[in-house]
């Protein structure tokens, strides 16, 4: 029992609202078009689910491998890190999930286009085998790009920009380009929960060679990063609702921002492990975003 406790650990779950985000938003802008299929919808959230518990596995292990998971980090203690779990027990997940993601996701993409031989098919698999590869590679490998400042911007695109024009294009078959807009909002705020990892163990990242932005820039400006982050969010979905407004619901959404405020201003108070409880609360601001945006949409 006790090492089943340490195998959901290592899923963390506490990331898992944050990775559906885009797929939720980009298919109730689909439903707000009149395109909307519940099958291609779950289908979509048990690959994404996949893919971010893959990359979860993957990044516990390659810091555990490095070094970085240590005594010295102050984030909660990982499940190699204590032990309960070994390097082999870690990479029979990895395995697992990744036939699971590659299982999940051509079922998904036959769903959507019942065929794997269109070149809309074939677009998606190219896409999805890069997902999969970025979730591997962030600290797995000889050169992984989270440990060259690199994360940031691979959670910006893979989170924010293929995930909700990913979900959009499944529903559609098209792309719309005012949902770039909505999708660089979730990218913004998605790559804000990495950068409170990141500032929380600035110093133990430093000592093990892990140069993340914070590491790079330095915490106060990293916080400023931070709040650019989550600004740049609320404005690109702001500028969305100008462009395509019919009905004064279209500004439901605003009635999240008070979380957003609420954590800008814990993130200039608090440093260190302080920062921990807001992964877990920009997370879940994150999916009440998408919820909130997605929804007043339809109208």
């Amino acid at each position: 029992m006790k090492k089943i406790k340490y195998y959901i650990s290592s899923f963390r779950l506490r990331t898992l609202p944050l990775s559906i985000s885009g797929i939720i938003l980009g298919s109730l802008l689909a439903k707000s078009d009149g395109y909307f299929n519940p099958t291609v919808f779950c289908l979509a959230i048990l690959t994404t689910l996949c893919l971010q518990i893959l990359s979860n596995l993957a990044n516990e292990l390659g810091d555990m491998q490095k070094g970085t998971d240590n005594a010295d980090r102050l984030g909660p203690v990982r499940a190699l890190q204590s032990g309960i779990l070994t390097t082999k027990d870690f990479k029979r997940l990895i395995i697992i999930f990744i036939l699971l993601a590659i299982l999940s996701g051509t079922v998904l993409i036959l769903t959507a286009f019942h065929s794997l031989l269109s070149y809309k098919s074939i677009l998606m698999l190219f896409i999805g085998g890069a997902a999969a590869i970025a979730a591997v590679k962030y600290t797995i490998g000889k050169n992984p790009y989270g440990y060259r400042g690199l994360g940031d911007i691979f959670v910006f695109l893979f989170f924010g920009w293929v995930s909700t024009l990913g979900a959009y294009y499944l529903m559609t078959h098209q792309l719309n380009p005012d949902i770039l807009l909505p999708a660089t909002s979730i990218g913004f705020l998605t790559t804000g929960v990495l950068n409170i990892n990141n500032t929380r163990d600035i110093e133990n990242d430093a000592q093990c060679g892990k140069r993340t932005i914070p590491v790079l820039i330095g915490e106060k400006k990293a916080k400023t990063y931070h709040m650019i982050l989550i600004a740049g969010g609320i404005l690109c979905m702001v500028i969305y609702t100008l462009t395509t407004y019919t009905h004064l619901l279209n500004w439901g959404y605003l009635i999240v921002v008070p979380l957003f405020i609420i954590h800008l201003l814990k993130m200039y108070r608090y440093s260190g492990k302080q920062l921990d409880p807001q992964l877990k609360f920009l997370s879940v601001s994150t999916l009440l975003w998408a919820l909130a945006t997605g929804f007043t949409s339809l109208y």
